[in-house]
């Protein structure tokens, strides 16, 4: 255990007992504890394995390679569509978390084994995402704009074109365009904070 983590566990929760399984179980297997972002997180080798935490309707392990673990009992949780390699196993009891103990370890074991072998989960190439029409007429009349979007990391581009292809509605997609488009501009990332970008 490591008392940079203590305080997650103590504090008041709604999830606070089945925290506190979820951390013996997970502990149990062998795994080094650490703190990232804001949630304790349970690494092998050095390299993170899974995270506990919880949500309004419950509280989860969440398995940072889970794609690539079997799931025989067919528990693994992807969050939305667009998640490509985490899968969360979700509990709302201590008692359901009690009663599947054997089978938590056996997936805390299966992880660890898939990062001793090194596996890695092959990633959609961001040209495999959807680019809405609307975006796609804004790059087009701007080559500013395209070389700038393309300049931008992997990970930004997708977050870009995920943010631009969820409403329904094109007045909305749009919208959403017009407002990144100084953004990308600026070579930022849809969650970059333009005040903290060097001058």
């Amino acid at each position: 255990m490591n008392p940079k983590v203590d305080f997650v566990f103590e504090k008041d929760s709604k999830w606070q007992k089945e925290y506190k399984l979820l951390r013996s179980i997970v502990l149990d297997c062998g795994m080094t504890e650490e703190l990232k972002w804001g949630q304790p997180c349970y690494m092998y080798d050095n390299a993170n394995i899974v995270v506990i935490h919880g949500f309004k309707e419950y509280c989860a392990l969440l398995f940072f390679k889970g794609a690539l673990l079997n799931d025989p009992e067919g528990i693994l949780i992807q969050q939305t569509e667009n998640v490509q390699a985490a899968r969360q196993l979700r509990f709302t009891s201590a008692k359901e978390i009690t009663g599947m103990k054997a089978t938590i370890k056996a997936y805390l074991y299966e992880a660890i084994e898939v990062e001793k072998a090194g596996l890695k989960v092959k990633l959609k190439k961001t040209s495999e995402f959807p680019m809405p029409e609307e975006f796609k007429k804004k790059l087009d009349k701007r080559p500013a704009l395209e070389k700038a979007f393309y300049a931008l990391t992997p990970g930004r581009q997708r977050a870009y074109l995920l943010h631009f292809s969820q409403p329904k509605m094109a007045r909305t997609r749009e919208a959403r365009v017009e407002k990144y488009v100084p953004q990308i501009l600026k070579g930022l990332g849809i969650d970059d904070d333009p005040a903290k970008v060097k001058k």
